[in-house]
């Protein structure tokens, strides 16, 4: 039998004196209290109450016994309410994950700017080590982790923080050598340099989009930044988010390449687990986040 249950009975026998008293406090019968102070005794193998006819009184063992059990009930409850509470306040841990080239760009300033907006909340930030499958965070430990892709796992709830745009885009020198893309077919025979999570590229909006696989690769990384540089050094065409490219893009240092078939942005997608009731840590930081890359859009460039 349940060790609390018995303990909340017999701390309730205790204070009131009686098994019918206790009883009519805990919307219980007086036989049932009984019995669960006779299983209490049983467990611990030690008598803990003096029963008579007119009235019930602590043994020495009992008297000990029933300081301990109220200080533990009164923790546990004191406990119970500080945890419900802080599911409605914006504090305590909050454990993010993101993919490596995301977590480096807007992502990791927007965070840090909600961590000195909130600082009662905590944050761990981590980037990379994420697992194909969807909800692989929540058994690490994360509250939040982020995803440029649509998902559909009913494990999860997801909700779109923004868009990141990205930029077909070469150094003039490299043009200047190997000649402009006309045309996304044109792909085939210049250099390219690809992330090593998206070898192919969608070029184009909407029923004219269309799919290129990238097979001259000629610098590959699991960073776009690093894939930045190699562009502006002149080694090729890269498909790069335009955030971190836009200094790059204003100095001339990279131009963009098919100004007319617009690349396709990439939604950034928070996820976090399922429930009725999304702690208020979580909501605060994915309104925050929202509101932020609404409040900071990535400057327009001239193409």
């Amino acid at each position: 039998m349940d060790r609390l249950l018995l303990m909340r009975s017999f701390v309730t026998v205790a204070d009131i004196g009686s098994f019918s008293g206790a009883a009519k406090l805990l919307s219980s019968s007086g036989s049932l209290v009984s019995r669960h102070v006779a299983e209490l005794e049983r467990q611990i193998g030690v008598r803990l109450v003096n029963r008579t006819a007119r009235s019930v009184s602590l043994t020495g063992p009992g008297l000990r016994y029933a300081e301990f059990a109220a200080r533990i009930l009164q923790e546990i409850e004191s406990e119970d309410s500080e945890i419900a509470h802080l599911h409605d306040r914006a504090e305590g841990s909050l454990n993010i994950i993101c993919p490596k080239w995301i977590g480096s760009l807007d992502l990791g300033e927007a965070i840090a700017a909600f961590s000195v907006a909130h600082p009662k909340i905590l944050i761990r930030f981590e980037l990379g080590g994420m697992s194909d499958r969807t909800y692989d965070f929540l058994d690490s430990g994360f509250d939040v982790a982020f995803h440029t892709r649509d998902l559909r796992d009913s494990s999860v709830r997801l909700k779109k923080i923004a868009s990141l745009p990205f930029v077909l885009c070469a150094s003039s020198g490299y043009l200047e050598e190997h000649g402009t893309l006309e045309h996304p077919n044109d792909l085939a025979s210049h250099d390219c340099l690809i992330h090593v999570n998206d070898p192919v590229w969608r070029i184009g909006h909407g029923h004219a989009s269309t799919l290129h696989k990238i097979r001259n690769v000629a610098f590959s990384s699991n960073s776009y930044l690093a894939l930045q540089k190699a562009a502006v050094h002149g080694r090729g065409i890269a498909l790069l988010p335009q955030r971190p490219a836009y200094d790059d893009l204003v100095s001339g240092a990279l131009q963009v390449l098919l100004p007319g078939l617009a690349v396709p942005d990439r939604p950034l997608y928070a996820i976090y687990g399922p429930g009725q009731e999304t702690p208020r840590k979580i909501t605060v930081f994915l309104d925050f986040l929202t509101r932020w890359f609404s409040e900071n859009p990535i400057p327009a460039i001239s193409r």
